[in-house]
């Protein structure tokens, strides 16, 4: 069952690019969080992991809800 004429390669790479911003946004901002109260540089580096690991989980959800 198909939701529509499909993607041009370029659409796809656009598509994926985003995602992948979307996930380091959300990790960078845990770090940013963490530099701000004055973290060290290991718990800087978890913030930024354990954010790439959450805004993962939030795309697969967000992509999850919105498949048919």
């Amino acid at each position: 069952m198909s939701r529509g004429p499909a993607r041009s390669s370029t659409q796809q790479r656009a598509a994926d690019q985003l995602k992948l911003v979307f996930v380091l946004l959300v990790g960078l901002s845990g770090g940013l969080i963490a530099f701000q109260s004055d973290a060290s540089l290991v718990v800087i580096g978890l913030a930024i992991l354990g954010g790439i690991a959450t805004g993962g989980a939030l795309l697969w959800y967000l992509i999850w809800i919105m498949a048919d």
